[in-house]
């Protein structure tokens, strides 16, 4: 596989299983040095094991997004080992489904420092750590229900619309530093995390709302953020990439 990423060091949050963890994987792929950060050691361990194994370069970092000291020691532990930070993705997410007259203020305070917080304090870390003269990029995770009116999901839908908007504000402010700002924007995935709130029905409704026809598959987000932060990207920044088989675009 080409060596495009070569140079690079990038954190990825949520990184011990699906998303983050496949993006983990093809980024070492292609040559970078990644920084696996997951609330669970034993997850981001474990992959990272697998990447080391592989010949990859790769550090398992164990942090809870939400807590800015936590993620900025993680990120200089990162910086120790592979050099500045060149890239972050900002994957980790916590997730509660339910009608919105139910949202408990701890539900939604956990959704909002994981969904929200976290991507904040991921962006400002790599701006702490990275080195100014190199560029850099930031890709955030957004979700179709920021474009969609979607029952039950009135928390998610409100950090994923907050992360699309934070997105484009970000690429205008850090854009004249030399860092580049795009989200994506994955459909229906069925990551481990995602199984556990999201049944076989409510996967089947989501594959007949996309056009494609069907679900799609980790390593295809991850094609997308590397993308997004390889040199073929090199003038994306503001981009709100919708990798969801087409179902923003559908009418219901």
């Amino acid at each position: 596989m080409t060596q495009q990423l070569a140079g690079q060091v990038v954190l990825v949050t949520g990184a011990g299983r699906g998303i983050g963890a496949a993006t983990a994987r093809l980024l070492c792929a292609r040559g970078a040095a990644v920084g696996l950060l997951d609330i669970d050691a034993g997850l981001a361990e474990a992959t990272a094991g697998d990447i080391i194994g592989s010949g990859g370069k790769a550090l398992a970092l164990a942090a809870d997004v939400a807590d800015r000291a936590s993620l900025f020691a993680a990120t200089a532990e990162l910086k120790a080992k592979f050099g500045a930070p060149t890239a972050v993705v900002n994957d980790a997410i916590w997730i509660r489904y339910g009608p919105f007259s139910g949202v408990t203020e701890e539900v939604l305070d956990r959704m909002l420092a994981v969904g929200v917080k976290g991507p904040f304090w991921g962006g400002q870390a790599l701006l702490a750590y990275r080195d100014a003269d190199v560029p850099a990029s930031i890709v955030n995770i957004a979700s179709p229900v920021a474009d969609l009116g979607t029952a039950n999901t009135s928390s998610y839908t409100a950090v994923k619309g907050a992360i699309a908007a934070l997105t484009r504000q970000q690429a205008v402010e850090l854009g004249p530093q030399g860092v580049r700002v795009n989200a994506v924007t994955p459909g229906a995935v069925p990551t481990p995390g995602a199984r556990s709130i999201v049944d076989e029905a409510g996967y089947a409704k989501r594959r007949a709302q996309t056009p494609l026809g069907r679900l799609g598959a980790e390593d295809e987000i991850a094609a997308a953020i590397a993308f997004l932060i390889g040199p073929d990207a090199s003038f994306v920044s503001g981009e709100v990439l919708h990798v969801d088989g087409g179902i923003s675009v559908k009418s219901m």
